[in-house]
């Protein structure tokens, strides 16, 4: 079983499980982590894998072949990025928390909108079914058109990630506040919101 765990510190609210920590699952699973989602580290394409030594021993192997290694800055900024101050990472944390109250409430002032708050990831992924239909638009392909083109606001759709299956009638939008300035964030939401009411 592969775990991919690349949010699992990224939790706003609650507590993250691993599924390796479930009864007997740490012989059966490969959990995967990666750095630039706590640690802001995207870009630098630095991991790891966790788990049976035979099967990370065949990972290593593959790794070796395929890549020779990660270079040498990203792993020494890995090892303090886990050994080092947390105190970075909780500030980011905290700016994260902070856009993601901001997008949120911002998002349900918006007629015709609706998105649940996440506690986890840095994600928003209102439901905008109401409020696209009011303006005539009826699937992805002519929401995320008609939003660019009226407020330049690009976003992902639930298109984006696998095809719409056929018992789907709502329209989901997905907003990423990661790397964004709240500020920023709210006035791209603010243009959203003109569109979408008027």
């Amino acid at each position: 079983m592969l775990c991919n765990e690349a949010y699992f510190d990224v939790r706003f609210d609650g507590d993250s499980r691993s599924f390796a920590s479930l009864l007997g699952m740490a012989d059966h699973s490969v959990i995967l982590y990666t750095f630039s989602k706590k640690f802001a580290m995207t870009g630098w394409r630095v991991g790891a894998a966790i788990g049976p030594k035979n099967v990370i021993d065949v990972i290593t192997t593959l790794n070796v072949n395929c890549e020779s290694c990660t270079n040498q800055f990203v792993q020494w900024g890995a090892l303090e990025a886990l050994s080092g101050d947390q105190s970075g990472p909780r500030q980011i944390m905290a700016a994260r928390k902070g856009r993601r109250d901001a997008g949120w409430e911002m998002l349900n002032s918006i007629d015709g909108v609706h998105c649940l708050k996440p506690n986890a990831t840095f994600y928003l992924y209102p439901r905008v079914t109401d409020a696209a239909a009011r303006k005539g638009l009826l699937n992805y392909e002519s929401l995320r058109r008609a939003v660019l083109q009226e407020t330049g606001v690009s976003m992902c759709t639930r298109q984006h990630f696998g095809p719409v299956l056929p018992h789907e009638e709502d329209l989901y939008l997905r907003f990423a506040f990661s790397g964004i300035d709240t500020r920023d964030m709210i006035e791209g939401l603010g243009r959203h919101k003109v569109c979408v009411e008027s």
